[in-house]
């Protein structure tokens, strides 16, 4: 074999060099946060999973767990612009959006309508306990999450990239607040669940965040890297065996459907739709970048699983009679649906 014919072809140099470049990214970012956050190593991992496949995410977890202070630093490091709306009962779709303002030119004497945008233009948005807003308001998000533009009046604005909705929501504290339409849980990639800190990571949380102040966040990307990882995300190759797991994992959820194991049909009322299964290939798709390979496998479908369907399989009465969630459902179905 000749030296020219043992030579990679500069191309796919490239594309092996940014496969390096995310899994360096994943442990440069990891250690970035762990200076201001301590713990929720999984939810970060989640995260950054969200983020490079161009996913909202859902976060649900009591007060007090970093969840703001996780989500700001992330947009820190990746140099990205960062925007938090608190949700709450007086809020209005245009206090999100942005409005229109009709505005007199003093030279001419001319008027016209100037749109004023609003916190949503951002690169990542928080949206801070969305629940506690009225449906028409939570509505106003649902156009920037999916198609990624504001419409007000009769122009439509295009909001910058990339663009991430990162929701937080209480799980306790329930009086007031306005359970999320399924249209738009579905427009979620994920779900996360931050639960409380070990017993030594509390300890850690309590000395480090008592003293003269939390470190800055260094900044490791910027727009365009994330763009770049974003891209190559859908480059990545799935075989049709992994697609294949990842759509019957989907399909099982759904208690009309034949292949759904017993235990759904008995418990779930709805279940997940065509988007769960192109959210469980590209999560997995990017979790084989993270781990800094191309070989998506059905591990990855399982990795993401129980945090793409937890929020779109609905349980029954029969269910909720007996405490069971939809949790505990998606890890039957995951028990119970074989690879082949």
């Amino acid at each position: 074999m000749t030296q020219a014919q043992t030579q990679i072809d500069p191309a796919v140099q490239q594309q092996l060099q940014l496969v390096q470049n995310v899994a360096k990214s994943r442990v440069r970012i990891r250690q970035e946060l762990a200076r201001r956050i301590v713990g929720q190593g999984q939810v970060l991992d989640d995260l950054l999973t969200a983020i490079f496949a161009q996913g909202h995410a859902l976060l649900i977890g009591v007060p007090g767990l970093a969840k703001t202070l996780m989500i700001q630093t992330l947009a820190d490091i990746m140099a990205l612009t960062f925007s938090r709306i608190q949700f709450t009962p007086d809020l209005m779709p245009a206090d999100i959006t942005g409005t229109e303002v009709l505005e007199e030119d003093r030279t001419t004497g001319k008027r016209a309508f100037r749109f004023v945008s609003g916190p949503v233009f951002a690169h990542i948005v928080l949206a801070d306990e969305i629940n506690r807003t009225p449906p028409k308001t939570q509505a106003a998000l649902l156009q920037a999450m999916q198609e990624r533009t504001v419409s007000v009046g009769n122009q439509t604005h295009p909001l910058p990239t990339p663009f991430f909705v990162l929701a937080t929501q209480n799980p306790i504290e329930q009086e007031g607040t306005y359970p999320l339409p399924e249209a738009q849980l579905d427009r979620f990639m994920f779900a996360l669940k931050v639960d409380y800190p070990t017993a030594a990571e509390e300890l850690t949380i309590a000395k480090t965040t008592t003293g003269p102040g939390l470190p800055q966040a260094s900044k490791l990307l910027d727009q365009e890297t994330v763009l770049q990882l974003q891209a190559l995300v859908r480059r990545v190759p799935i075989s049709d065996h992994v697609a294949g797991y990842a759509v019957k994992l989907a399909r099982a959820t759904r208690p009309e459907d034949p292949t759904a194991p017993e235990v759904v049909k008995k418990y779930v009322r709805w279940g997940a739709g065509p988007r769960a299964a192109q959210y469980l290939v590209l999560g997995a798709k990017t979790r084989a970048l993270l781990a800094g390979t191309t070989n998506v496998a059905c591990d990855h479908v399982r990795d993401v699983a129980p945090i793409v369907l937890r929020h779109r399989v609905l349980t029954n009465f029969a269910a909720e009679s007996e405490g069971i969630d939809a949790d505990r459902v998606v890890a039957d179905v995951l028990k119970l649906v074989a690879e082949a």
